[in-house]
């Protein structure tokens, strides 16, 4: 799984298999332990405040409701970028905010890092001045790679918004009525880590 092209990919394995544990417990006593080794920017990620700014708030410092049981909103569009216009008319405050842009269709393909969906500045602008929680999106990145500023994590982790990306199955959760969560490890000095993000569909 090779998440953001030029990153390795992680190294999953056995650090201590069940046929080497038996030679230390009682007979017929058996564990497995794993091991990962892997970039944080792998799979379905959270951004943090730091990973953008040193002083920002860490993974281990991004508090629980930021993260969890948010009131989602989900807005779908298949632009490139996508402007603020696209968040018009929304009530964002307290939520996380989830772009469906259908990019998904192109992951584990070569297709996924080239010409994907992203956020404009003043879209990020919209989003923070308006109180968006947490912004998430189904793309390679919620920045146009192109513009190394970065303007959109500059802005919205500058605001202490959570950014989720790389999502995937957004076109399976309604617009409205649903609750998300994408809840890290808590690490310190690490400002992105892999989580696995859902949403849980109200009744």
């Amino acid at each position: 799984m090779v998440t953001y092209k030029g990153l390795p990919a992680p190294l999953i394995c056995d650090y201590l298999t069940r046929e080497a544990s038996r030679a230390k417990y009682a007979a017929g006593t058996e564990f497995q332990i794993g091991r990962i080794e892997m970039v944080a920017n792998t799979g379905t990620y959270v951004d943090s405040p730091f990973h953008r700014y040193e002083g920002g708030k860490d993974l281990a410092e991004l508090p629980l409701e930021s993260l969890a049981h948010l009131e989602a909103v989900t807005v779908r569009t298949r632009e490139r970028a996508i402007g603020a216009s696209a968040f018009a008319g929304l009530e964002v405050r307290g939520k996380a905010v989830l772009v469906d842009t259908g990019w998904d269709r192109n992951w584990g393909t070569d297709a996924y890092f080239e010409g994907h969906p992203f956020l404009t500045r003043d879209a990020a602008e919209r989003l923070a001045a308006e109180g968006a929680a947490l912004v998430g999106i189904d793309s390679y990145n919620i920045d146009d790679t192109e513009d190394l500023s970065r303007p959109v994590h500059s802005i919205l982790l500058g605001a202490e918004i959570p950014i989720c990306e790389h999502m995937r199955g957004l076109g399976a959760i309604p617009d409205e009525g649903c609750h998300f969560y994408a809840v890290p490890v808590k690490v310190r000095g690490f400002g992105t880590f892999p989580v696995r993000a859902f949403a849980l569909v109200e009744d």
